[in-house]
């Protein structure tokens, strides 16, 4: 009788893990990594505008612009180009971000020489890189790049974007303003 009533009390609960895993597991990968939804944004931008394959995961982001670590995630994506001239491509890409509703962070402080604009959307601030010659070398940058396959006329270029709650700069250094901070005058 022993036996059975283990049976008994442990079948129901096998049944009950089970169908929670198959019903709610997005509902349960939601809750363990909520900071994702932060890239649902830049995620819906890039395939929805763009047409890129992406993948979000959660991350930790070391904000040297508020010198804050804040939670967050980062959104790694591939895509095509018919341009055949990559600056125009991110020139373009850009310009779709900005007619999408993104708007330039205030005192963004990122780096628009290297194809890197931190913009914001929905109180969330999010820095857009651009890239083509080369990977990040993570299994995400490797999944979506696999993915993406250039035909004859096309080339493959990628962003990573990290997102985390939108939040003011921390002050400059000797209250430099942001003109002057970065050497134009």
């Amino acid at each position: 009788m022993n036996s059975t009533s283990a049976f008994t009390r442990t079948v129901p609960l096998l049944w009950l893990v089970t169908l929670a895993l198959a019903v709610g597991t997005d509902d349960l990968v939601a809750q363990d990594h909520p900071d994702e939804e932060l890239c649902q944004d830049a995620q819906r931008f890039l395939e929805d505008d763009r047409n890129m394959v992406t993948m979000i995961v959660p991350d930790t982001i070391q904000d040297w612009r508020t010198q804050q670590e804040a939670a967050g995630c980062s959104v790694t994506a591939a895509g095509i180009t018919t341009l055949g001239d990559m600056d125009a491509e991110a020139t373009r890409f850009y310009q779709r971000l900005g007619a999408a509703g993104w708007t330039r962070t205030p005192d963004p402080r990122d780096a628009p020489d290297e194809a890197s604009l931190r913009f914001r959307m929905n109180e969330i601030d999010c820095l857009f890189n651009f890239y083509s010659a080369g990977h990040l070398g993570t299994p995400q940058d490797l999944e979506v790049s696999t993915e993406v396959v250039p035909g004859p006329g096309e080339d493959r270029y990628n962003i990573w974007v990290m997102c985390k709650p939108a939040m003011d700069a921390a002050p400059r250094p000797g209250g430099l303003e942001p003109e002057s901070f970065s050497g134009k005058r």
